[in-house]
């Protein structure tokens, strides 16, 4: 009975999707890759644009602070709140643009 078991499971091994039982662990690496992509995203764009991210976040908002929360993935509803606590952390931002960048991927989804 057993047999009949394995040679289903060889024949789906040699296939390009690979083996049923390592699909759960490919479909999150996947997840995990698109994350890490995004965060790359979003750390190239606070680094080339963070003096303009520093003053918006300061004015209350503004089309450079709209873009890195597209990037990151933070909701359009939670924008307001998220643009406060910002706020309320600039002065760590100005000094460490990585945790900016911290911060977006959190708020993010």
């Amino acid at each position: 009975m057993y047999r009949l078991l394995f040679i289903p499971l060889c024949v789906a091994a040699c296939t390009p999707l690979g083996s049923p039982a390592f699909w759960p662990a490919s479909g999150a690496g996947a997840t995990t890759e698109s994350m890490v992509g995004r965060q790359r995203t979003v750390e190239t764009f606070v680094k080339t644009n963070h003096p303009a991210l520093i003053a918006e976040i300061m004015a209350g908002g503004g089309g450079t602070v709209d873009q890195a929360m597209d990037l990151a993935g933070i909701p359009i509803q939670d924008r307001p709140t998220r643009l406060i606590q910002l706020r309320s952390d600039a002065q760590l931002y100005q000094s460490a643009p990585g945790a900016l960048v911290a911060a977006l991927m959190l708020y993010g989804r």
